[in-house]
């Protein structure tokens, strides 16, 4: 289901032979995880909408619940590499 919502918005933006590039593993990540890879998010972008879900766990490790997390992604497409230096 998150993929379909994904890949709803991705041929939305880039349109439908974009979706062929799309890897959810390598090249749909989180605003830190990028910052984290040396990228930013290019000025104006805005994030592709999916969720997750997080399940709640007692002490034996047992699950008690399952609930729905929203997650705010970047495509490759919507970011760049973060200059390093600007020297004047």
């Amino acid at each position: 289901m998150t993929r379909s919502m994904v890949e709803e918005q991705i041929k939305e933006k880039y349109g439908p032979t974009e979706l062929k590039n799309l890897d959810c593993y390598h090249n749909l990540r989180t605003f830190h995880s990028w910052l984290s890879l040396g990228f930013k998010v290019k000025k104006g972008e805005k994030a592709i909408k999916s969720i997750t879900y997080v399940e709640q766990k007692d002490q034996l490790g047992n699950i008690v619940k399952k609930y729905r997390r929203p997650v705010f992604l970047f495509y490759y497409r919507q970011i760049e590499p973060i200059n390093q230096s600007k020297t004047a």
